[in-house]
C-alpha cells in the first residue's frame, strides 16, 4: 500500500490583509479544488495587474495543482528572486517540490523553514508530510503532532496523521511485525472512528495472520452501507477460504454477486465476480469456473483480473503451461503486478522449472520487499534443495516370533537444482525368539539424481549389502535405477530396476537370496477427484524362482481439508516355484480391499495421518480370509530446520513369510536441514 496524502496547507493570504475583493472568486476556485479554472482566472487577472504578488502566488498554486508542478516551481523560484526571504513564496516554493514528488529536495528546504518559523503551522505540517512521503514515518508522526499542538483538531493535520499511520503500519506488516501494525491502525480510530481504510487494512492483517474470526468481525464493522456490505462479503469469503471453509466462501460470494447488480459500480462489480470465480475454483467447480471466465471475458475484455483467473484455474487443474502463458500476458501489461510475478513463480515451480521460478520470486521481492507470500515461496523451494540428514529408526515384530530393529541414516546434498547426491547407511538386526537364529545386515549406499529436463529425471543408487548370519557372512552389491517422469498432465510414471538382498528375517538372510526387480509405477490423476495407481513388478531371484506382482488402486478424493481419500485395491502375486517351507511363494495370491486415508492439521506445525484397509485375501484354492492393515502417524515441525515423525503400523496381509501372519512396526523419523539455504543459493541471487 502506497499512502496518498492530500495537502491542505493554509493559503496565508487573507482577503482583508490585501483588500483585493476582486480576487475572491479565484480564492474560492482554489479552495474548492477547481485548479484549472483558477489558473485561467489568475492568468487573466495578472494581465491587468502583473505585479500583484498575491495573484502571482495564487497563479503558481493553480498551475502546480492542475498538473504542471515544474512550471509552478520555476514561477516561485522567480518570485523568490524578487522577494527574497518572503515566507509565503518560500512555503509555496517548497510545496511545489511535493507536487512534483521531489521529496528529497523538499526535505532540507522544509527543515530550514521550520527552523526559522518553528511555530508556523503550515511549515510544520509541510515538513511532516515531506517526511511521510519519504517513508520516514516515525519522525513524520512527531512533526504532525507538533502541527496539531499548534492547531488542535486541524482537519488537514489529522488526515495527514491518518495516512502516516497507514503507511507506518504497512512497513511493520511487510516486516511481519503484525502486532505493531495492528496497534498503529487502531490509533486511527481515535481521530476517525470506524475509518474505512483503517478497517480494510486491519482486516488484511488478520487475513495474513490467519485470524479468521477477527477478520470477519472487522469486515462486519466495515459493512455500514449496502455497497460497503458487498466489499465486506468479498473479504469474508476470503477469510472463510483461509479458514478452510470453501463451501461457506462460495455461498457468500453468491450473495455478493446478487447484491452487486443493484449498483452501477464497475470496479466493485469486477472485484465481486473475481472473488466468485475464485470460490468456484477453491471448490473445484472447474467446469462452471471455466464457463464463467469465458462469459466474463466477453463482458470485460482485456482485463488483468480475467487473466489472473485463467492462470489460477490452470494451476488448480494441472495445466501449468497455460498458467505460465497467462501470467506472461499479465506481466506484459503490468510488469509490477504482484499476482503476475508471484503467480508466474508458482507456475514455473509446478512445471519443475526451478531456476526460473527462483528468479520470478526474486523479482517479486524486488518489487515488494519482504512480502510474506513471496518469502514463504522461496523458503518452500529452498527446503527441497537444502542439505539435510534424515534418521529413520524402527522396531518390528510378527506372529512368527521374528523381531527386528533397524536404523537408516541418509544425507542429501543438492549441488544444483538438477543434480542431487545422497549417501546412506542402514543397519538391521533380526532374531527369531524360538529358534534363536540371529542375523544382521549393513547396507551402505551412494546415490545420484539428475534432472534430464523438466519433469524427467534419472535416479541411481549403488552400494554394498553386508549380511551376517551366526558365524557366516557375505557381501553383495545392490543398486537401484529409476526413470522418473510426468509424461502428461496429472500423470506420474516410474520405470526402474532394483537389485536387493532379502533381509526380512534371519532365516531368509542366511539363504543369501538376491532379488532383481523390474518395475513400473503409474499414477493417473483427474480434475474430478478420481485417481488410479498401478504397480507392475517382475522379480527374478538367485534361487531361480520368479515372482510377478500387480497392485492397482482406484481411489476418490472426498475432501481436501482434511484430505480424505477412499478407494478399492486389488493385488495379485504369483511365483514360478512354490517353496512354502522356505518363504511364502504361492502359485497365485489375490487380495481385494477397501481403504480410507485421511491427512490433516492438528495445529500449526503439527500434522497427522491415518489409513486403514480391510478386505479378503485368497492363497491359491484355500478359503478366503479377512485382511486388515492400518497405519497412523504424527509429524511436528519444531523449527524451520528440524522436524520429527512418529508412527505405527499393523498388517495381517500375506507377506514374504506366509499367509495368516501378523506384522507390527513402530518407529520414528527425524530430519535436520544442515544449512539455512541451498549450497547454490548465492549463485542464483547474483
Amino acid at each position: 500500500m502506497q499512502p496518498k496524502f492530500t495537502y491542505y496547507l493554509l493559503f496565508f493570504v487573507t482577503f482583508s490583509a490585501f483588500s483585493q475583493e476582486a480576487l475572491q472568486e479565484g480564492f474560492q476556485l482554489l479552495e474548492t479544488g477547481r485548479f484549472e479554472r483558477a489558473e485561467v482566472f489568475f492568468d487573466a487577472y495578472l494581465k491587468d495587474d502583473p505585479q500583484n504578488k498575491t495573484a502571482q502566488i495564487c497563479y503558481g498554486r493553480a498551475v502546480g495543482l492542475s498538473g504542471e508542478p515544474r512550471k509552478a516551481n520555476d514561477l516561485f523560484s522567480g518570485l523568490l528572486q524578487n522577494y527574497p526571504n518572503d515566507f509565503e513564496i518560500q512555503i509555496n516554493y517548497n510545496e511545489s517540490f511535493l507536487w512534483d514528488k521531489q521529496y528529497e529536495k523538499a526535505k532540507p528546504l522544509y527543515a530550514d523553514l521550520v527552523a526559522a518559523y518553528p511555530t508556523n503551522f503550515g511549515a510544520v505540517l509541510g515538513y511532516a508530510n515531506t517526511l511521510s512521503n519519504l517513508k520516514e514515518y516515525k519522525e513524520a508522526l512527531k512533526w504532525v503532532e507538533k502541527a496539531l499542538a499548534l492547531q488542535p483538531g486541524n482537519e488537514s493535520a489529522l488526515v495527514s496523521k491518518k495516512y502516516m499511520n497507514l503507511g507506518y503500519a504497512n512497513e511493520f506488516v511487510n516486516a511481519q511485525a503484525y502486532d505493531k501494525g495492528k496497534e498503529l491502525l487502531k490509533k486511527i480510530f481515535i481521530d476517525f472512528p470506524e475509518d474505512k481504510e483503517a478497517l480494510l487494512n486491519l482486516a488484511n492483517i488478520y487475513l495474513i495472520t490467519k485470524e479468521v474470526d477477527q477478520a470477519k468481525k472487522t469486515y462486519q464493522r466495515y459493512a455500514t452501507t449496502a455497497k460497503d456490505s458487498i466489499t465486506a462479503l468479498n473479504g469474508i469469503a476470503l477469510a472463510e477460504h483461509i479458514g478452510e471453509k470453501d463451501k461457506a466462501a462460495l455461498n457468500i460470494t453468491k450473495i455478493a454477486r446478487e447484491r452487486v447488480t443493484k449498483f452501477k459500480d464497475f470496479g466493485l462489480t469486477e472485484r465481486t465476480y473475481d472473488r466468485y470465480v475464485q470460490a468456484l475454483i477453491w471448490n473445484r467447480r472447474f467446469a462452471t469456473a471455466r464457463k464463467t471466465i469465458d462469459s466474463l471475458s466477453l463482458k470485460y475484455p482485456d482485463r488483468d483480473w480475467i487473466l489472473s483467473l485463467k492462470a489460477t484455474l490452470g494451476m488448480y487443474t494441472g495445466d501449468f503451461k497455460k498458467s505460465r502463458d497467462n501470467y506472461d500476458e499479465l506481466l506484459a501489461k503490468d510488469s509490477v503486478s504482484f499476482d503476475g510475478n508471484l503467480g508466474k513463480a508458482n507456475a514455473l515451480f509446478a512445471s519443475d522449472r526451478i531456476v526460473p521460478a527462483y528468479k520470478a520470486a526474486f523479482q517479486t521481492l524486488k518489487i515488494f520487499p519482504n512480502q510474506k507470500d513471496a518469502v514463504g515461496f522461496v523458503e518452500k523451494v529452498n527446503v527441497n534443495y537444502t542439505p539435510n540428514i534424515e534418521e529413520h529408526a524402527g522396531y518390528t515384530f510378527d506372529n512368527g516370533n521374528n523381531t527386528a530393529f533397524f536404523t537408516n541414516t541418509t544425507a542429501n546434498v543438492a549441488m544444483s537444482t538438477k543434480f542431487n547426491t545422497t549417501i546412506s547407511y542402514r543397519y538391521r538386526t533380526t532374531e527369531n525368539t524360538v529358534t534363536a537364529n540371529k542375523a544382521t545386515s549393513h547396507v551402505v549406499l551412494a546415490g545420484l539424481q539428475y534432472k534430464l529436463f523438466p519433469n524427467t529425471s534419472i535416479k541411481s543408487v549403488f552400494g554394498l549389502n553386508n549380511a551376517r548370519f551366526m558365524e557366516d557372512a557375505y557381501t553383495q552389491p545392490v543398486f537401484n535405477i529409476k526413470l522418473l517422469s510426468k509424461p502428461f498432465k496429472l500423470q506420474n510414471l516410474e520405470l526402474g530396476y532394483q537389485r536387493e538382498v532379502q533381509n526380512f528375517n534371519a532365516d531368509l538372510i542366511e539363504r543369501e537370496i538376491v532379488m532383481n526387480h523390474y518395475g513400473l509405477n503409474y499414477n493417473l490423476g483427474t480434475n474430478f477427484n478420481l485417481g488410479w495407481y498401478t504397480q507392475l513388478m517382475h522379480t527374478q531371484q538367485t534361487d531361480n524362482n520368479v515372482r510377478n506382482l500387480l497392485f492397482t488402486s482406484l481411489y476418490y478424493n472426498l475432501f481436501r481439508k482434511p484430505a480424505l481419500k477412499m478407494g478399492v485395491n486389488y493385488q495379485y502375486i504369483g511365483f514360478q516355484d512354490q517353496l512354502p517351507t522356505i518363504y511364502f511363494s504361492p502359485e497365485q495370491y489375490q487380495a481385494v480391499e477397501v481403504f480410507a486415508d485421511v491427512r490433516g492439521k492438528i495445529k500449526e506445525g503439527t500434522m497427522y495421518r491415518a489409513s486403514a484397509a480391510t478386505g479378503l485375501q485368497q492363497v491359491e484354492e484355500d478359503p478366503r480370509t479377512t485382511i486388515f492393515r492400518a497405519e497412523a502417524g504424527v509429524q511436528h515441525q519444531f523449527s524451520k530446520r528440524f522436524s520429527a515423525d512418529v508412527y505405527g503400523k499393523y498388517s495381517n496381509i500375506a507377506s514374504a513369510t506366509a499367509a495368516g501372519f501378523e506384522f507390527t512396526e513402530l518407529g520414528f523419523k527425524l530430519k535436520w536441514l544442515l544449512t539455512k539455504k541451498p549450497l547454490f543459493y548465492d549463485r542464483l541471487t547474483k
